[in-house]
């Protein structure tokens, strides 16, 4: 199955006492890079979270937001710092002694002041919370796959047809590249003939020099590996290839582009000339759509 690295994924869930929401996006990376941000109390599950991303990603930049909401109607927990308390009371009699005044504290006034009570949070049970939250992380990577096969699905298509057209570009190369030969050949004799007698012009060097033409300017090879990449590709798109495939597909377009180039810089003639810049246009787009498959 052929999978984009662009997509989407959300889920919501609601436990006793529970409420998470969990969104992530992607996008196309040559390795799979995750960026996860959790709720402060929560951050120590960010393993747990990588660990089961990597079950459903190979690659891409991919990042994932949780947000946690505490339902509970548990107390928060308040701690009474006894030294602090103590140290305020040494200080206000000692402000008493000195300036003579009346040490008029109350239980009251003592403890509303900094740090002599403080509220703690719950401690949460995280292996109980990731229990709970495995569920909406698990469900929104399948939206994620689900979105990501969908877009490549609409890739493999356009990638088909393209791969259609290559092969028609190749076939129109193989068909004007002997011409350009024969060309060559009827040319020079033309002003072989123009710069000497006819009877002086000789055959065999005629002949000689268009075969030295003819290798130089062959394409045979370049378009026998073409062909073979296409079907390469192909095979890889249409069949059930599994894991990432796109960093394949990727070789296979760098190394079309390369039979392209030398196609290009051995046209001997200007239709070979032209097929060959609208094949390597086509490889390129070929190549900017393949580096978006996982």
């Amino acid at each position: 199955m052929i999978r984009s690295m662009t997509g989407f994924g959300r889920s919501e869930m609601e436990t006793k006492g529970h409420k998470f929401t969990v969104e992530m996006r992607s996008l196309n990376h040559r390795y799979l890079e995750l960026g996860i941000k959790l709720p402060r109390q929560l951050l120590s599950l960010e393993s747990e979270v990588r660990n089961l991303t990597r079950q459903y990603l190979e690659r891409g930049k991919v990042d994932i937001f949780i947000f946690f909401e505490d339902l509970s109607s548990k107390p928060m927990g308040v701690r009474y710092n006894g030294g602090i308390a103590q140290a305020y009371y040494g200080y206000f009699k000692k402000i008493s002694s000195e300036f003579g005044l009346e040490n008029d504290i109350k239980v009251s006034s003592l403890s509303s002041l900094p740090e002599v009570f403080q509220t703690e949070e719950t401690k949460l049970d995280l292996s109980t919370i990731w229990h709970e939250l495995d569920p909406p992380v698990t469900k929104a990577l399948e939206d994620m796959v689900k979105a990501r096969e969908t877009e490549g699905e609409a890739l493999k298509k356009d990638l088909l047809k393209k791969l259609k057209v290559m092969e028609s570009q190749v076939s129109e190369i193989e068909e004007h590249a002997p011409r350009a030969v024969f060309a060559y050949r009827e040319n020079l004799l033309k002003k072989m003939n123009e710069l000497l007698e006819e009877s002086l012009v000789d055959p065999g060097r005629i002949a000689m020099e268009a075969a030295i033409f003819a290798d130089r300017m062959s394409v045979d090879e370049e378009m026998v590996r073409l062909k073979s990449h296409i079907k390469a590709m192909e095979d890889i798109l249409e069949g059930d290839s599994l894991g990432a495939v796109g960093r394949k597909l990727d070789f296979i377009a760098q190394e079309m582009n390369r039979e392209a180039n030398t196609t290009l810089s051995k046209a001997g003639d200007l239709a070979t000339c032209d097929a060959s810049i609208e094949l390597k246009t086509l490889i390129e787009k070929i190549r900017e759509q393949v580096q978006n498959i996982e």
